[in-house]
């Protein structure tokens, strides 16, 4: 009686996985944190709040103004030395609201929700995570802004064409303040990116936003003259409204003193955030 041995199959050889490694690099941290923005519906809906505030302020702005010549009424302080320009910026106080929240969700909202954990162990060395939120939100902001604040004066100069505020865009320093106005509205929507990283909190970042760009310029003004004109110029507001502003005098800055002054600003804020990101857990 013969035995039939077990015929001894090799085991297969384990497949090798076809999946493609990846590597983490700048352009696809950018490519990524692109994604992430659009695809929150708090992006559309502030953005275009904030576009809401910068053209529809501007033209009520121009509006009042028309009307008020028109009709023979009072001038108030706020009107009388107005042009185009200026109240075609009118909204850029309320705007700038808009668009610094946007920024604090940005970097913010991912901590409350616990996202900026999967974020970082995608890409570890972390800075490059601020610097990408940053950078795109900024641009954003910025395009969005300036587009803004052009068609706003468009429309604006037309309601107010025939008064003294009357402006075009060939005329002296009009094209520089637009520009301005978007610039600065692109770094207040970095300023708030980078106060999202820092203090990882979308109520505490919000609440130093607001106070930094609208509480604190009206605490300064019940100190000593003196120390208003040596401090309110260098105020984080009040450098940047300098950018935008069509005429200065002795107690403000001048646009590219301002434009240096509000990118100090926000390099120090990044710096903060990055400090943190780095140095401590998310």
């Amino acid at each position: 009686m013969s035995t039939i041995a077990p015929a001894h199959t090799s085991a297969p050889a384990p497949s090798q996985s076809t999946r493609p490694s990846y590597k983490v690099t700048g352009l696809r941290v950018l490519r990524s944190e692109w994604a992430k923005l659009w695809s929150l519906r708090s992006t559309w809906i502030t953005l275009g709040l904030g576009l809401l505030f910068l053209i529809g302020i501007g033209l009520i702005a121009a509006a009042q103004y028309k009307s008020r010549i028109s009709s023979g009424h009072h001038m108030d302080p706020d009107f009388a030395d107005a042009t185009a320009v200026s109240l075609s910026l009118f909204g850029t106080r309320f705007a700038q609201l808009a668009l610094g929240v946007l920024g604090v969700l940005v970097t913010a909202g991912e901590y409350s929700t616990g996202m900026i954990r999967s974020t970082l162990a995608a890409v570890p060395r972390r800075l490059p995570v601020l610097w990408s939120k940053s950078a795109v939100f900024g641009l954003v902001a910025l395009v969005v802004s300036t587009a803004g604040v052009f068609v706003t004066f468009l429309f604006a100069g037309g309601i107010v064409s025939g008064t003294r505020a009357a402006m075009t865009l060939s005329d002296a320093g009009v094209v520089r303040s637009l520009l301005g106005a978007g610039l600065y509205l692109g770094l207040v929507a970095v300023i708030g990116t980078a106060l999202g990283a820092l203090l990882r909190s979308v109520a505490g970042g919000i609440s130093v936003l607001v106070g930094a760009l609208m509480l604190i310029p009206g605490l300064i003004s019940l100190l000593p003259s003196a120390w208003q004109d040596n401090i309110s110029p260098y105020l984080p507001s009040n450098a940047g409204e300098s950018m935008f502003a069509l005429h200065h005098d002795a107690t403000t800055l001048s646009p590219t003193a301002g434009m240096l002054v509000f990118l100090a600003w926000t390099v120090l804020a990044l710096a903060g955030a990055a400090w943190r990101l780095a140095r401590t857990d998310a």
